[in-house]
């Protein structure tokens, strides 16, 4: 089960446009800062691309979960972006992602924020999920299906 304090509405967007890998990590990374004090979204950014230069977070079937270690945060902070069209992101089965949640864990992150990764990864493997959340038109009804 995912805390209920992971992810609100307010980050949470749909029908997204951007046209590159680049653009869906700073979309994600304007939904992440507010969360984290005195965080800009280009430091969010840098941090999630940083991560990205270390290898692929796209898990395939169109499904990205880009995540970060950030230091002054004290809980996990996600947010997720669902794309009108997908764009490459360098997945293992090299389809383009259109589902991407963004995650920012403490610096001195835990074994309970792996499981959380994990538990992530695991919950977008379901095809009934990925394809409920392609078809949602407004964030209440994505968090609705996130914490089903």
């Amino acid at each position: 089960m995912l805390p209920l304090t992971l992810i609100t509405e307010s980050r949470i967007r749909c029908r997204v446009e951007v046209t590159s890998k680049k653009r869906l990590l700073e979309s994600l990374a304007e939904l992440l800062a507010p969360a984290a004090p005195h965080c800009s979204p280009s430091a969010v950014f840098d941090l999630l691309n940083e991560r990205e230069r270390l290898g692929s977070t796209g898990l395939g079937e169109g499904v990205a979960l880009p995540h970060a270690r950030m230091a002054g945060i004290d809980d996990a902070v996600g947010a997720f972006v669902q794309l009108e069209q997908g764009v490459s992101f360098d997945a293992p089965d090299d389809r383009p992602v259109d589902l991407a949640f963004g995650l920012l864990v403490p610096e001195a992150a835990t074994e309970a924020h792996l499981n959380l990764l994990a538990g992530l990864a695991g919950r977008f493997n379901d095809p009934r999920l990925r394809a409920a959340l392609r078809e949602a038109t407004d964030a209440s009804t994505v968090l609705a299906l996130l914490w089903r």
